[in-house]
Order: C-alpha cells, then sequence, then structure tokens
C-alpha cells in the first residue's frame, strides 16, 4: 500500500514541475498587445514647403470664389425664416410628456390630449375645446 501512495504522491510533484515548466499554450503569449497605433489610420509623410504653400494658395483662391459667388447671389444665401406658429404647435404635439387630459394651444387652435402614453400618437388623440360664445 505504501508503494502505491509513494507512486501517486511522486506521479503529482512530477506533473507540478512539468506544469510550471511547461506551461499550457493558452497562457503563453506569442503576439504583442494591440497599442493604440494599430488603430490609427497610418501617418502620411509631411508635404515639403513648396506643396505647402501651394495647399494654402488653393484654399485661399477657394475662399475668393466661395466670397464672390456669395456677393454675386445673395438670395441663396439667405436664412428661411421658420414660421414660430408651425415650430411651436409641432414641438406640443411632439411633446413625449403629454398625458392624458393635458391641454394644449397650436396653431389650429385648443385641443385635450386623450391618448396614453404607452402608444404612437395620432391625430385623433387631440379633440378640439371649442371656445365658449362671448355675451
Amino acid at each position: 500500500m505504501r508503494a502505491g501512495a509513494l507512486f501517486g504522491a511522486v506521479a503529482i510533484v512530477t506533473a507540478g514541475l512539468f506544469a510550471f515548466a511547461c506551461p499550457p499554450a493558452c497562457l503563453a503569449q506569442t503576439d504583442p498587445e494591440p497599442s493604440v497605433n494599430d488603430y490609427l489610420p497610418p501617418a502620411e509623410p509631411e508635404p515639403s514647403r513648396e506643396d505647402w504653400r501651394q495647399r494654402i494658395e488653393d484654399a485661399k483662391r477657394r475662399a475668393k470664389e466661395v466670397s464672390r459667388e456669395r456677393r454675386e447671389n445673395p438670395e441663396l444665401y439667405r436664412p428661411i425664416p421658420e414660421d414660430p406658429e408651425r415650430a411651436a404647435s409641432e414641438r406640443v404635439l411632439n411633446d413625449e410628456s403629454l398625458q392624458r387630459g393635458d391641454i394644449v394651444a397650436t396653431k389650429k387652435g385648443i385641443f385635450v390630449y386623450q391618448g396614453r402614453s404607452d402608444q404612437p400618437r395620432r391625430d385623433q388623440d387631440f379633440l378640439p375645446i371649442a371656445p365658449k360664445p362671448v355675451r
């Protein structure tokens, strides 16, 4: 019985020494860890002094062309005025915080919201409130 126990102990010690001497392949790292440079685009060589000056001249020429175009056709560059009533109506109708019974004022009149917050909003969710006749 002692021989079996001794053999078992020797086998365990030998396996342990073998594990330290020859680590498994899953623990060994053969490839270096990726660095930040691996994810960046390759660097372009620096332009010569003449190339740099040419780029600056080209940019100046394009800027002058755009400036001339804006002076000759100012109507193309005027901002389009937004209808404030329409913008306010859209903002109210798309408000995610609306709850059943809320009253909203839009370009088309005053409405009470009858929809549910857990369902998509529809035009039928807004019921008009008729103004009371003035005496």
